[in-house]
């Protein structure tokens, strides 16, 4: 795919989420700044805010991935934000209170903000430049994973649910900028709760399909957003593994006969999971991995590039699943290994040309 010169004869401004990465690199996008850690006031919201590195983790052991061989990712920029977001929201976020009131962490309004900004939302401004970036890998592979992201609850004036960053929007809007061929987008959002974020940003875009299932009477419960969304499927508490898998199956066929997308945007939440205190839905582990696989499976059968984000999950063995379920995608084949075989390259050679762009930071 050739990048656009110009989006409606305005240049796009520069950006280094975009850089070339090399084919020994899987398109798995990930970067230690994701996870947050912060005198431990991260441990007063429900979420695993160290999940994302468990998950690399548990692919290191399993010798699925090495350190040489994942996309490292790159923090978002105000510029790249901006592709989105209002700058009055920016702003906004430079109030502690703010923060607070969105990532559901009420000491964070006590704290001042440059403590803030480094501990809690530039980790989450990481997690967006990976999803970013592992929309331009997908395209350019047929598949990627961010290991992080996936914060569907933030629009591009309003955050809430532990989201600060429209990653997701951003991301789709990246590529209809500055990808040739790419006009049309599929969201699919298995998270338990309503997307209401990305549904606000694409209310009147028909450039985007939005499936949605979610558990109907929990967060957020947007009327507004709901219209957003052509493909709704409202769970209720406690729905098992049989009926959801009958109906991820059913309905992501579908949304994709319906229309054949560019790109799938593929929100794997996992607060799915039997027993999240948050999700209120009853499905096994084993039935997250077999979700995963029909989605990624209904996208290579047509030949439709797929990028996933890890999204919400608020058990501690949430991280070990997302690990599983990875595993499972490349033993049933729907995700290549290209990195795998090498190209004769040195580790510390490798590394390197997975790192987007000649300022690549190194890893923390």
């Amino acid at each position: 795919m050739s990048h656009k010169e110009d989006n409606e004869g305005k240049s796009s401004h520069p950006t280094e989420l975009y850089t070339s990465i090399s084919r020994t690199c899987l398109p798995i996008v990930y970067h230690p700044d994701y996870n947050i850690t912060f005198m431990g006031l991260e441990k007063l919201h429900p979420f695993d805010a160290g999940k994302w590195g468990k998950v690399i983790h548990f692919l290191k052991e399993e010798q699925f991935l090495t350190d040489g061989n994942i996309v490292e990712a790159r923090e978002a920029t105000e510029e790249d934000l901006l592709v989105v977001h209002t700058k009055r929201y920016l702003n906004r976020l430079k109030w502690s209170v703010v923060v607070a009131t969105i990532t559901e962490i009420p000491p964070l309004m006590f704290l001042p903000n440059f403590l803030v900004q480094r501990r809690v939302l530039r980790p989450l401004r990481t997690q967006t430049g990976g999803t970013i970036m592992a929309g331009k890998l997908a395209v350019d592979r047929g598949w990627a994973i961010n290991v992080g992201g996936g914060f569907h609850h933030c629009s591009s004036d309003k955050g809430g649910g532990f989201c600060a960053y429209a990653d997701i929007t951003l991301a789709i809007k990246f590529l209809f900028e500055r990808v040739e061929g790419i006009s049309r987008a599929t969201i699919i959002d298995l998270d338990a709760h309503q997307g209401n974020g990305h549904e606000r940003d694409f209310i009147d875009d028909r450039r985007v399909f939005i499936m949605d299932m979610y558990n109907r009477h929990i967060y957020p419960g947007d009327s507004y957003a709901k219209k957003a969304i052509k493909r709704k499927v409202e769970l209720d508490w406690g729905t098992e593994d049989s009926e959801y898998l009958q109906k991820v199956e059913l309905h992501s066929e579908g949304t994709l006969n319906e229309v054949r997308p560019d790109i799938i945007v593929y929100n794997a939440g996992t607060d799915i999971l039997d027993g999240d205190p948050l999700g209120g839905l009853s499905i096994s582990p084993q039935g997250i991995v077999k979700r995963d696989e029909i989605v990624f499976r209904a996208a290579r059968r047509r030949g439709i590039p797929v990028l996933m984000v890890t999204s919400g999950g608020y058990q501690k063995k949430t991280a070990r699943i997302i690990a599983d379920s990875i595993l499972n995608l490349h033993q049933q084949g729907l995700i290549g290994a290209e990195a795998l075989q090498g190209e004769g390259s040195s580790s510390l050679v490798t590394s390197m040309m997975c790192r987007a762009g000649p300022a690549a930071s190194n890893a923390v």
